[in-house]
Parts: structure tokens; sequence; C-alpha cells
């Protein structure tokens, strides 16, 4: 038989193919800045979370004994711990200014007798040597009294720092969540190691889904942010959806030799999942 086929009147559109992937919009994986053993998921795949919420507990003993430590130390060296030596120090000033006050009343009237010719020379001197040393050591008293406070207080900020150090480090052992989203996958389980180079999870927007195609580096030229995209998904087999370019990361992977563009649904399915795989074509120009 011979095949035949008749003539359709209809729109020509140029456009770019592109694979690529379903995202969470904000996905990220979940590095442990530690390492140690986990003690404790608090989560499970599926949970919602909320930026800050823990997720992860790492064993950490030795960090809560410095906190505690640390604690103790901040504690001792609080100034308020130590008013009995500054009350101590206020009393020996106090002391010091009234021997001042005391000699200072004996040489004005030890002056009042010799204007008179009353007592002698020697007499006279020593009254004003009383002063003199009365003097000096009522300004040792307060330069004492004011040294040691300055102590107390540069020690009591400087344990409060460590204090702050030992819990910022405490805390470092439970890993919180960074954004508001889905926990998608945990990656470790209780009882097993962690290290700084595994992720321990996933986590993204429970609702945003974002495109991310890969363009061959002889099209990336011809991209550009705001065009429109119409693609296909294996989970919705003979239905098109449409999104729109909004980013082109400028860099090429070496391996690939492609780049990097995400785009963001105008249509889109009711129900997504991340990873899921998508084929796209980026449409250039359309003639009636």
């Amino acid at each position: 038989k011979t095949e035949r086929t008749q003539p359709v009147t209809e729109n020509i559109t140029e456009s770019v193919y592109a694979a690529g992937i379903i995202k969470a919009k904000n996905q990220y994986q979940v590095f442990s800045t530690v390492n140690g053993l986990i003690s404790q998921v608090l989560v499970t795949e599926g949970d919602v979370v909320k930026k800050g919420d823990a997720l992860i507990k790492v064993l950490n003993e030795t960090a809560q004994l410095n906190t505690e430590n640390a604690k103790l130390a901040a504690d001792y060296a609080s100034v308020n711990a130590n008013t009995d030596k500054l009350n101590e120090l206020k009393i020996n000033i106090d002391l010091a200014k009234n021997k001042l006050d005391n000699d200072a009343l004996l040489l004005q009237r030890q002056r009042s007798l010799w204007a008179q010719d009353i007592g002698t020379k020697n007499e006279l001197d020593q009254k004003e040597l009383a002063l003199k040393n009365s003097t000096t050591n009522y300004e040792t008293a307060k330069l004492r009294y004011n040294e040691l406070k300055r102590q107390l207080n540069f020690s009591a900020q400087q344990s409060q720092k460590n204090l702050q150090i030992s819990s910022s480090v405490a805390r470092e052992f439970t890993i919180k969540s960074e954004t508001n989203g889905k926990v998608y996958r945990i990656l470790k389980e209780p009882g097993e190691m962690l290290n700084t180079q595994s992720p321990v999870a996933i986590i993204g927007d429970a609702v945003d889904f974002l495109l991310e195609l890969q363009v061959d580096e002889y099209d990336i030229a011809r991209i550009r942010i705001g065009q429109k995209v119409v693609l296909n998904l294996d989970s919705y087999k003979g239905q098109v959806f449409e999104a729109v370019i909004t980013k082109i990361n400028p860099i090429m992977n070496d391996r690939s030799r492609s780049f990097t563009v995400e785009a963001g649904f105008v249509t889109k399915p009711p129900v997504l999942y991340p990873n899921l795989t998508t084929e796209a074509n980026i449409m250039l120009q359309t003639k009636e």
C-alpha cells in the first residue's frame, strides 16, 4: 500500500531540547559541622519542619561537660560573686579617708599653734608628713579598688565569652533545619557515625517546585530568561505542562558539557516529588 499524507496549516516553532529533573524550591543537602555518633533522629521522611527545628542529635558528652565547666567558671568569676573582695577594699578606702581627714585636722591645729609660737617645728613637720602619708595611702586604696574592679570585670566578661563559645560548640551537636520545608530523605540512622563530608538529610519546600534542565553548550547562547518551556513527565504521560526560564547558571559542567538552567512552573501537575525526570522543549521562536 502507498502511504499518503495531506498538508496541514500549522505554526512553525523552533525549540531547544533539554532533559532534567524536578526539584523542590530551596532544596538542599543537610550536612553536619561536627563528627560524632548519631544518638537520635528526631524527624522522619515526609515531616514538615520549620527553620531552626532540630533534626538529628549527635553524641556530645565532652561538649556538654565543657559547657558545664565554662558555666561554673563564669559563675565563679562574676562580679556578684566577688563583692566581698570589693567591699573589703571599700572599707580600706573609708579608713584611709578618715585617717586623711584626721591628719588634715591635726595639721591645721598644729599650724594654728605654730602661728601663736606654740609647739616646735619638728611637731609641725611630723604633722605635714603624716598628712602626706595619709594622702598617699588613700590614693593607693582607691587605685587598688579600681584595679580589682577592672580585673573582676575582665574575668567576668572573659568567662562569659568562654561560656558562649562552649554553648555554641554544644549547639552544633544538634543539627537543625535551615529553612521551612519538608524532610524528603534521611540518609543516616541512629548509631551511625557522622562526618562533615557526607550529607545526613535532604530538605526542600513542601509546596513550590522548579525544573532543573541541562542545556547543551551548542544551544546555551540562544537561551534567555523568560522563554517559554513546554514539558512532559513520565508520571503524567500524554500531558503537557508549561514553565518559564527563571535562571541560567553561568558555568558549564565539564563532564556533561552542558549548562544548568532553572525554570518555574506556569501550569503544573497536582502532585510533584523531587527528582522526577522530565523532557522539555525551550521555545526560541514561533512563526504563524
